[in-house]
């Protein structure tokens, strides 16, 4: 079985002398050494560059002792009251739309049950699926037939304490033929008040949390006496239905909907959190298709969908902290542990002190990207991936451990467990892919655009996503220039319109990758490091939002292609996602626009008839993985110059879904005119300038011959022309 150490820090944004919480986890007792190294390349493999990171003078190599820690995953909500629920009679009622009755587990949907001590109560599916009540050591009442998978059903359970009695129902939203609406059973019980925790989608094992429910809840309910099962199947707000006012605690989901409060509708206003992020924003029991914005009609929306693979934050317990040097110069660093064989890289960019920028250029970080695909299982959880990439799939070994030890949560790029798309991802967690020595892909890939800065001796700040999204255009005003990385596909409004501010107030911005600014996305506006996207409507996806769930919850925006919702990249920076193909990378020949004057400065001690880039370590050449191209219906400026074209491709590429409008076969790298990548140049106001190389692969091919090529050339010229204040 794999093992690994493993390790994250509270913050991946830093600034000089910023203390750092390092939390780490190792299978093995002993000790394990830290230091700090500052990354230069994390490309290791044999066609790159090299791997090559550096100790950082004044930080102390460090030791500590090792200690397993585990990860808490399953999302749920919890009550701060306890003794309110330590009761003798009670009834418990909910709506629920379960996505995993076969699961073979217990799934709870709201008690205080603890399975450490047996003692408590929780409504509950049993290991069949099936509607079950547990009250205290007593066997448990249980229904005949489970309810259906994804179908709203009523479910309630009394119990009077006097008599012993239980009563338990369940009504099916929809009726059909042959198939009974509700079912109902009664049974017998002991007594069993506790003040254990109350819990919504789980119940405790004393400390901790388990049998989380998969799937929607929707307007959970409890009460301080035995109801007769008919008033507790009324819907509320019926005729007969129990009202809150006489209720323990009856939640509302659809009230504080970006938040992690649950808010009690009852007297006692008795609140709760939501741990682990389940997600909210959800159609609930009475959606019915009126409104698609949960912002304009949430009570509509008074579902949360719970999974029992969610995790926001491990919660760990700080190893070491750190205290990064004041005099600390910018730039992209990692925490090395090493126990044994055993080597963990934890990253950390450190940006300038605010206000005190230490170079005219900067890298943008796209992290927000680095989330997007945090700890992504496409290689074993795609069915689809082996046809998406057209070659055999490899395991790697971050791949094998998740595989054999368990999720450390997932990606946008994932489902859950019960077959949901995942909204949400953090950083407060390992994330395996955004380390050194990986696959060159999204944080490891950009490495080697730090490298190539660092070869060329070309002076550079780094700041990340994390300052695009608080600061606006005020993040990138201090600089002549800004790079991007390889892959920077998520933005958000804010961030999207910093760019576009930057470049339209005089900035200069060369896009060194593609399929880039594609997705939309929004940063929790309270919680630290969390990110939510929704895959709505088209685009190049692993799954899609259910109907009616399109709009975030944390901000109430439309999510999904920021083409679909009217700011293709096309308009920020002249080319946008037409195509991608995982099994080779070719080159870009010249184009009639690249002899304009204009351009002059970006061919100098470029050859008229090069081809430009057919060499590289990723796919052998400039032009591969994901591709752009230039689009005037799409928003390309109309004096862009498309300076050189890559058009060679094979049938393993494939053009975007998106812009299928008919259907026809012409849709691959051998038949298909769109399957291309657009070398692109334009000015933009007040002397700012803007230059996309429309492809992944062009920065693994900077370092070729010793950086002594013609994609490293291009690149030079272009960044030392926009860090010039003369006037393009």
């Amino acid at each position: 079985m794999s093992e690994r150490l493993l390790a994250y820090t509270d913050k991946l944004s830093v600034k000089p002398g910023d203390l750092v919480q390092v939390k780490v986890s190792s299978p093995q007792a002993g000790k394990y050494r830290a230091r700090l190294v500052r990354v230069i390349c994390g490309d290791d493999s044999a066609e790159g560059p090299g791997f090559k990171a550096e100790p950082v003078n004044g930080v102390a190599e460090s030791e500590h002792p090792a200690r397993f820690q585990p990860v808490p995953l399953g999302s749920y909500a919890a009550i701060k009251d306890r003794k309110g629920f330590a009761l003798a009679s009670f009834s418990l009622s909910a709506f629920i739309w379960p996505t995993w009755t076969d699961k073979g587990e217990p799934q709870c949907i709201l008690g205080n049950w603890d399975a450490a001590s047996a003692t408590g109560y929780a409504l509950y599916l049993d290991e069949q699926g099936r509607l079950a009540l547990r009250v205290g050591d007593s066997a448990p009442v249980t229904l005949a037939t489970a309810p259906l998978p994804r179908h709203w059903h009523r479910v309630a359970a009394s119990y009077d304490a006097k008599t012993g009695r239980v009563t338990l129902a369940a009504h099916r939203h929809l009726p059909y033929s042959g198939h009974p609406q509700r079912h109902a059973v009664k049974g017998k019980a002991k007594a069993s008040a506790a003040a254990n925790r109350f819990l919504i989608a789980a119940w405790n094992d004393g400390a901790r949390a388990m049998a989380h429910f998969n799937g929607k809840i929707d307007s959970p309910a409890v009460y301080a006496k035995a109801h007769p099962v008919e008033a507790l199947l009324t819907p509320p707000g019926s005729r007969g239905a129990l009202a809150p006012r006489q209720a323990v605690a009856a939640w509302d989901f659809s009230r504080d909907i970006p938040g992690t409060s649950v808010v009690d509708r009852g007297p006692k206003r008795r609140h709760g959190q939501t741990v682990n992020l389940p997600t909210r924003a959800m159609t609930g029991w009475n959606w019915n298709g009126t409104e698609m914005n949960w912002v304009h009609k949430p009570e509509h929306y008074g579902a949360i969908h719970f999974h029992d693979d969610d995790l926001y934050d491990c919660g760990w317990e700080t190893d070491f902290a750190l205290r990064l040097p004041k005099t600390l110069k910018s730039g992209i660093y990692c925490l090395h542990l090493t126990q044994g064989g055993f080597e963990e890289f934890a990253p950390l960019f450190v940006t300038p002190p605010k206000g005190k920028p230490g170079a005219k250029l900067a890298f943008l970080v796209p992290t927000a990207s680095y989330l997007a695909y945090a700890n992504h299982q496409m290689s074993t959880s795609w069915h689809f991936d082996e046809l998406s990439s057209s070659k055999f799939t490899t395991l790697s070994p971050a791949d094998q451990f998740m595989e054999e030890c368990g999720s450390l949560g997932l990606s946008t790029y994932d489902i859950h467990n019960d077959g949901s798309g995942v909204c949400h991802s953090s950083y407060l967690r390992p994330i395996l892919n955004m380390r050194l020595k990986t696959d060159l892909w999204q944080f490891n890939a950009d490495t080697h655009i730090i490298d190539w800065l660092e070869a060329k001796k070309i002076p550079y700040d780094v700041i990340t996503d994390e300052e695009l999204e608080r600061d606006g255009v005020a993040a990138l005003k201090p600089y002549a220039c800004v790079i991007t990385g390889t892959h920077p596909e998520y933005y958000s409004e804010r961030m999207l319109d910093g760019v576009q501010d930057y470049t339209n107030q005089g900035g200069r911005l060369m896009y060194l990758g593609a399929n880039g600014f594609y997705w939309r996305i929004a940063w929790h506006p309270k919680l630290p490091g969390v990110i939510e996207h929704r895959r709505s409507e088209d685009g190049m996806r692993a799954w899609w939002t259910e109907t009616g769930e399109s709009y975030m919850e944390f901000t109430g925006e439309y999510s999904g292609l920021w083409r679909r919702n009217g700011r293709p990249p096309n308009m920020l920076v002249g080319t946008g996602f037409t195509a991608q193909g995982f099994d080779y990378s070719g080159w870009y020949d010249r184009n009639p626009d690249s002899r304009d004057p204009r351009a002059a400065f970006i061919f100098k001690g470029v050859g008229e008839h090069e081809k430009i880039g057919d060499f590289g370590s990723i796919g052998g050449g400039a032009a591969g993985w994901e591709l752009d191209r230039a689009d005037a219906s799409l928003g390309t400026p109309p004096h862009a110059l498309i300076l050189a074209t890559a058009s060679d491709f094979p049938a393993s590429y494939h053009w975007v879904k998106e812009e299928f409008n008919h259907s026809h076969s012409a849709v691959n790298g051998d038949t298909c005119p769109m399957v291309k990548a657009d070398l692109v140049f334009f000015e933009t106001p007040k002397g700012g300038a803007v230059f996309s190389v429309s492809s992944i692969s062009w920065a693994g091919s900077l370092a070729h011959n010793r950086y002594d090529n013609n994609v490293s050339r291009i690149t030079e010229n272009v960044v030392r022309r926009f860090l010039d204040a003369k006037p393009l």
